[in-house]
């Protein structure tokens, strides 16, 4: 549409002209001062342009002067709206209520999320908010400015180091920032550190002790690795032994693998249920009854209606769900060992400790009966094998 607004308020008819002297129209029309916009020439040799209804009734002089004929197309602007509103009261009357119901919806804090609280409970920060005027289906306007909130919360909080206010459209997130507690340290009685099982010692890094076993050496559960007694006889000191000692720990495992797999597909079949969500609370509206399929996996999508960059309290959730079956595959039994092999290492390294290593295996025994491997399997693992061990133990040996 090439009109102006002022043009669109005042009203403006599309017209086509037939006749001899369209030419001789147009120039008589635009010499009176009518206005006339977006004139063009048709395939017909007819001429279509738009006119303010007002200059409509003073083109009529000259229709009669040229023998020209007009043909009114459409009409478009305020006036005709208003007419057509007048014809239409309750649709008008519906889409003005649903616009204020739209602003007010709008205007409520609708959800409150507290994010970064630890040792400060959810509930003593929304009471603290609840004291500041802030809690769900309050008034967006009767609220202050979210840097005063933020302040003033902060200094209800005890523990609180910062706490920050933020709104979302009808959600308010509330983001906590706790003032760091440094932990108490326990005081600790002078230890040694022993062996926590049988091992051949690769590494000692002694930081505070005596370091007793060097590498290469074997060592027995319980065996003394760093001592906390410093000195000699005469002058002696106990202190709390630290530090790293690393051995080689032999772990016998029995291994199952089966030599079929089982695994979970799709088959393509599928169905779709819709829920309308208003005010927090979902509503099927669609897809009733229970689920098809013997087996499946459900998948949803949530939707949330939004105005510019403000959400509003509705939208919908689509839910799909999607038929899954079993489907079963046999394995070789090199694949079914190599599989247990790993799940077997893992269960180790989970044991042991991330640090750990598993430097090697021995498979002592192997059979297959009824579908599965049997393994027995020795792993080698360089692993720590301390523990600590309080020095009072040790005062009577």
């Amino acid at each position: 549409m090439n009109a102006t607004w002022m043009q669109w308020l005042r009203g403006f008819i599309t017209v086509r002209v037939r006749g001899e002297a369209i030419e001789s129209l147009v120039n008589t029309a635009l010499a009176r001062g009518l206005s006339l916009w977006s004139i063009r020439r048709t395939s017909k040799g007819e001429l279509d342009c738009y006119l303010l209804v007002t200059d409509f009734f003073r083109l009529r002089p000259i229709l009669k002067e040229t023998g020209c004929r007009i043909h009114v197309t459409s009409r478009q602007g305020l006036p005709f709206w208003v007419r057509r509103a007048q014809k239409r009261v309750f649709f008008a009357a519906g889409l003005i209520l649903f616009f204020i119901g739209m602003y007010l919806l709008s205007s409520l804090v609708w959800s409150i999320d507290v994010k970064g609280n630890a040792q400060l409970s959810e509930e003593q920060i929304l009471q603290v908010a609840k004291q500041e005027g802030l809690y769900p289906f309050q008034w967006s306007f009767r609220l202050d400015d979210v840097t005063v909130l933020s302040k003033k919360m902060a200094q209800k909080l005890p523990g609180a180091a910062w706490v920050g206010v933020e709104k979302h459209g009808t959600r308010i997130t509330i983001q906590v920032v706790e003032s760091a507690i440094p932990d108490k340290k326990t005081p600790m009685n002078p230890r040694h550190l022993v062996a926590s099982s049988d091992a051949v010692v690769t590494k000692v890094l002694a930081e505070t002790g005596r370091p007793v076993v060097k590498r290469n050496m074997r060592v027995k559960q319980g065996d003394v690795l760093i001592s906390g007694m410093l000195g000699d006889e005469n002058n002696a000191k106990a202190v709390v032994a630290k530090g790293v000692v690393k051995g080689i720990v032999w772990h016998e495992y029995d291994i199952v693998a089966p030599l079929t797999r089982q695994s979970k597909v799709y088959t393509g079949e599928k169905k779709t249920v819709w829920y309308a969500i208003v005010a927090g609370r979902a509503m099927k509206v669609s897809g009733f009854g229970g689920s098809p399929f013997g087996m499946y996996e459900s998948v949803k999508q949530e939707e949330q209606a939004a105005w510019r960059t403000m959400k509003l309290p509705f939208g919908r959730i689509k839910e799909t769900i999607y038929e899954v079956k079993i489907q079963s595959q046999t394995v070789s039994v090199e694949e079914a060992k190599a599989e247990g092999l790993e799940q077997a290492k893992a269960d180790v390294l989970a044991k042991v400790g991330p640090d750990a290593q598993v430097l090697g295996e021995n498979i002592l025994h192997e059979k297959t009966d009824n579908g599965k491997v049997y393994m027995k399997v020795l792993f080698e693992v360089d692993q720590s094998i301390v523990k600590e061990r309080p020095l009072v133990q040790m005062q009577g040996d």
